[in-house]
């Protein structure tokens, strides 16, 4: 399987997944734009609170295809952030207040610089979270020792998990991830991730397997607990359930499928102005395998930057990025609709 932009797909152009979002949404089906939710919330325009967060996107290169990244990630993906880069996030954070920074791709771990860049931010005295697909750490001999290196670093785990059996898994990410999952697992367990105690944190991201809401995010970290225990006696920390976003590989399986419009319309009638009040752009910076600035990841997908005076690395003004108006969409519904949908979570 190719990545959208390997094959020459219409929405690997990030305008016209825009387009697409806004037609469809605003003339085909006649919904409120949210922009318009935003403003009969008094949430418009949507601006941050205290940046805690910098999410940095490593590179778009992965050892899979999962069938809804909203990365379009995938071996054939060559965008790789340079050291050069890497390095001024280190001399903006060397300076900032932010404590958290969280790590992503694509597989992080792919990066030739990465193991440099965790140690760099792990010196400078920083949260480090590093978003492991799991299959990467037995993927290669090279990446076996990874669970050593993060902790080492006392870096936190977080791993997508799309079910807890071999069937829905396989099905979203490929064949054999479901048995690779469960190998990282159990090794990242043995070095006292996600043991009760250890301060080692490993925690699950579960988002649904097709073209519907996830289930309450407490239950479903019940039942996975359960069933991941007793089948395989495998142990973790907290459970974040994700509404898929319709960006990419995403919104081409929801066209493909005949499903975008009641996706779309249950994410609208969702809408629910607290999950607002606590979405993550409001926190966070999310910075590109470039340098580019953007207010989150899927924004970073659309191309939908901060304004030219500090849209790059080389350019970070905390006054400047403190004041700005977030960048919104059709997309944001994906993470308004009920509890709300972060990288953490749900937002209330």
């Amino acid at each position: 399987m190719k990545s959208l932009k390997a094959s020459g797909h219409v929405l690997a152009d990030s305008a016209s997944q825009i387009k697409t979002l806004h037609d469809q949404v605003f003339e085909n089906l006649h919904l409120p734009l949210f922009e318009q939710k935003l403003e009969a919330a008094s949430l418009f325009p949507l601006k941050p609170v205290k940046t805690t967060t910098m999410q940095i996107n490593v590179g778009k290169m992965c050892n899979q295809v999962c069938k809804h990244c909203h990365v379009d990630a995938g071996p054939d993906r060559k965008e790789i952030m340079t050291r050069d880069t890497m390095q001024q996030c280190l001399d903006t954070l060397a300076n900032s207040d932010i404590t958290t920074v969280d790590l992503t791709g694509g597989a992080p771990e792919m990066n030739p610089d990465f193991r440099w860049f965790v140690a760099e931010l792990h010196a400078l005295g920083k949260h480090v979270i590093v978003r492991c697909n799991l299959t990467i750490i037995v993927a290669n001999p090279k990446y076996n020792d990874l669970p050593d290196f993060f902790k080492e670093h006392k870096i936190e785990v977080v791993s997508s998990l799309p079910f807890y059996n071999a069937d829905k898994t396989d099905r979203q990410r490929g064949k054999g991830v479901f048995e690779d999952s469960v190998k990282a697992l159990k090794m990242l367990n043995a070095r006292g991730y996600g043991v009760a105690g250890s301060g080692l944190i490993l925690n699950l991201v579960y988002n649904p397997n097709g073209a519907f809401m996830p289930a309450p995010q407490q239950g479903l970290e019940r039942q996975f607990k359960k069933a991941l225990y007793d089948e395989f006696g495998i142990v973790f920390n907290e459970l974040f359930a994700i509404t898929n976003i319709p960006v990419s590989r995403y919104l081409d399986y929801l066209i493909s499928s005949n499903n975008y419009d009641g996706y779309m319309e249950k994410l609208v009638n969702a809408f629910n102005p607290v999950a607002a009040t606590g979405v993550m752009c409001r926190s966070m910076v999310s910075v590109g395998w470039d340098g580019l600035l953007y207010d989150c990841d899927f924004n970073q997908m659309l191309d939908m930057e901060f304004a030219p005076a500090y849209n790059h690395i080389s350019r970070y003004d905390q006054e400047l990025i403190n004041n700005r108006d977030i960048l919104t969409g059709q997309h944001c519904y994906g993470c308004t609709a009920g509890a709300g949908s972060s990288c953490g979570g749900n937002t209330i």
